[in-house]
């Protein structure tokens, strides 16, 4: 028996009756996994459907200028590798019809080559309708475990959405601005690999869409101040281009031909930035006259100047890694809305050195390397109860405070690529040992870039902790939705008057910066006397 597949028209977020604009095969093309099939336009978006695997159009089921929704049937495929899954249907080739007996005969040597998976949003909290702000994969794509798939960012959060299986990306079901929840099917994924027969079928005789209907048609007019002349963009190359369909159709805005930009992104994927850093050029060169750079966008705030730094002598320009463009913004946000003060204080840490030191050997003999931050922890999580207020968050409008139960302390590791914030959970509940062994094994995973989102979410209170470098101060910033962020430097011996004498003590610099729309002055003073009171005696934490 033959068999055919129908392609269906992917997830695309909440449109719905979306025009076809442009069809970009014909009956009878050759196709490779992620071609663009054709495209789609609503009032807010524009955006290509690709063909979920290899294989041969068959025949087209839609035309320019039809409406079309999520899970209609767009074109049926002669799969090269047929794999059955949620975007494609596999149907019976009518047996009975003249046209198709040769192909019939073929189709019986094709072979189902693979599984299909469809990856979900996790758990992610409280979050619901989370913005996907940058996509690593494109069908065809093989993938790990772990290997992140798209990258998330509420107001409050950026996360990462890892794959739970590992395999080949057949189909990425939503595109860069869809908003998402828990559930939300992302990629459809092949868990098993394969080759079958590569197989060929002649057009329909009955094809519901001539060739007339096919040939590409121009999605916009160029505007008048474009980068290159209207009609001088290459369509086939700038259909090839690795890029999002919010990029292209930026690009198109600005007359800008992908083709001949490099991309920046992951796999070398052209980002909006790419586009925009391309026009710059190209207006310099240009030098049409002085261009005033407008404000940063809602803020009031003149931008920064731009410097030819050649000038001066050699350079190097370098990309910022992608977890710092993206910390960037969110520490850009909290510095703008979070009226942020710092306390400092130093606190005698002498006895409670001394006893981690004779803890060491019971430790190692557990696996464990047993250090200060485990014993800080605990002290903070403590001191959370007796201050209610610094373990909470204020409601979006300022209005509202919620207080947070639980005691989830954060934890702030230095990566190659940029700081990252993973949550130690139920620190209360926990030994110094438990914590010892949870904070190596999150740091390892922070540095090999495998932490889940939902392992940098939920904290009470954050710990910043500089003290493997060096420093006696510093003013960390508020880790946001957090009230209040536990800073630490290095420890050093001092002469401390007894009273009688100047003995040595070891004492500890603390920094503590707090939301003064939460926490006053005086409350914060008593925060950190009581948290000095922990650590100096660490005995209190069991009273």
């Amino acid at each position: 028996m033959s068999t055919i597949k129908e392609i269906k028209v992917p997830d695309i977020g909440d449109f719905s009756d979306v025009e076809v604009i442009e069809i970009l095969v014909k009956p009878g093309d050759s196709l490779k996994a992620e071609d663009p099939v054709m495209t789609l336009e609503s009032d807010k978006a524009t955006m290509d459907v690709p063909c979920p695997e290899d294989g041969q159009v068959a025949e087209l089921l839609v035309k320019v200028g039809d409406r079309v929704s999520e899970g209609m049937s767009i074109l049926q495929l002669l799969a090269t590798g047929a794999s059955q899954s949620t975007s494609t249907e596999v149907v019976e080739a009518p047996v009975s019809s003249p046209s198709t007996s040769s192909a019939d005969q073929a189709l019986a040597l094709a072979q189902e080559v693979s599984a299909s998976v469809e990856v979900i949003v996790p758990d992610i909290g409280d979050f619901q309708n989370v913005e996907i702000i940058e996509i690593f994969v494109k069908p065809g794509d093989a993938v790990n475990v772990e290997d992140p798939l798209i990258t998330l960012e509420s107001d409050k959060a950026t996360m990462e959405v890892p794959s739970s299986n590992a395999g080949t990306i057949e189909a990425v079901l939503v595109k860069v601005g869809d908003s998402v929840s828990a559930g939300t099917a992302v990629v459809r994924l092949s868990t098993l690999g394969g080759v079958a027969t590569a197989l060929s079928v002649p057009a329909s005789s009955n094809p519901k869409v001539g060739q007339e209907d096919s040939a590409p048609t121009t999605a916009q007019t160029e505007p008048t101040n474009s980068i290159v002349e209207p009609g001088k963009i290459d369509e086939a190359a700038f259909r090839k281009a690795h890029a999002s369909p919010s990029v292209r159709k930026f690009a198109r805005e600005l007359g800008v031909d992908l083709s001949k930009l490099s991309g920046s992104g992951r796999k070398n994927r052209i980002t909006k930035e790419d586009v925009q850093s391309y026009v710059k050029q190209a207006v310099t060169k240009a030098e049409s006259g002085d261009i005033s750079t407008p404000a940063a966008s809602g803020s009031g705030i003149p931008a920064m100047p731009e410097v030819d730094f050649s000038k001066f002598g050699e350079i190097e320009t370098q990309d910022l890694p992608r977890i710092k463009k993206i910390s960037g913004k969110n520490l850009h946000r909290v510095w703008l809305n979070i009226p942020a003060v710092t306390h400092h204080d130093e606190v005698d840490i002498t006895n409670l050195e001394n006893f981690r030191k004779e803890l060491k050997d019971e430790a190692a003999k557990q696996g464990v390397r047993i250090t200060l931050l485990a014993f800080i922890m605990k002290a903070l999580a403590a001191n959370l109860k007796q201050f209610p207020t610094f373990n909470s968050s204020l409601t979006p409008e300022g209005e509202r405070l919620i207080l947070k139960k639980y005691f989830h302390i954060g934890v702030a590791v230095d990566t190659p690529n940029g700081l990252v914030v993973p949550v130690i959970r139920d620190v209360d509940q926990k030994s110094v040992y438990d914590l010892a062994r949870d904070l190596g094994e999150m740091s390892v995973k922070a540095r090999d870039g495998k932490l889940k989102s939902q392992d940098m979410q939920g904290g009470s209170m954050t710990i910043s902790s500089l003290g493997g470098i060096g420093g006696t101060a510093f003013t960390p910033l508020v880790n946001a939705p957090e009230v209040a962020i536990l800073g630490l430097t290095r420890s050093r011996m001092q002469p401390v008057w007894n009273g009688n004498e100047f003995i040595p003590r070891l004492m500890q610099p603390v920094d503590v910066s707090y939301d003064h729309r939460v926490i006053d002055g005086a409350e914060a003073a008593r925060f950190v006397v009581s948290l000095g009171k922990y650590l100096t005696d660490i005995r209190r934490v069991l009273l």
